[in-house]
């Protein structure tokens, strides 16, 4: 049986420089419901998978980019692949809400294998967050 068939949740710990600004950012504006917590982290569901914001403010943000389709793409980064219609419902909450955007939504390798809606944007501790859809999941591995 394949990854894409199994779901198997990944983890993911990342380093912010306030919790209470994580829980909002993370909780607030992406709508991901927190599980357990203590004073110097906090879990999230996110969109399936289990994220931990982890205090140590002196380990945030993003330094390196690579040239990716035209855009500078922040090398450290994480997020989720959406159905089309939330990747678009989440990108209009973003825009509406004024984000800052690394790389505003677009459509990545337009016409190609892997063809992918994606946006990046920062949290307020400044790790760089893409998320992306794909009309065909089956082009996620696509080369």
């Amino acid at each position: 049986m394949s990854t894409l068939q199994t779901r198997i949740p990944f983890h993911l710990a990342f380093p912010v420089r306030d919790i209470a600004e994580a829980r909002a950012f993370y909780g607030e504006l992406l709508g991901c419901p927190e599980g357990r917590s203590a004073p110097e982290w906090v879990d999230f569901d996110f969109y399936g998978h289990q994220i931990v914001a982890h205090l140590a403010p002196d380990e945030c943000g993003h330094k390196a980019q690579n040239a990716v389709d035209g855009h500078d793409v922040p090398v450290r980064h994480f997020g989720a692949i959406l159905p089309m219609d939330a990747w678009q419902a989440l990108a209009d909450k973003l825009v509406a809400r004024k984000t800052q955007f690394v790389i505003e939504p677009y459509i990545r390798f337009k016409g190609e294998p892997g063809e992918q809606a994606t946006m990046f944007f920062l949290d307020p501790s400044g790790n760089a967050i893409e998320m992306k859809s794909f009309a065909n999941l089956d082009s996620l591995f696509a080369v």
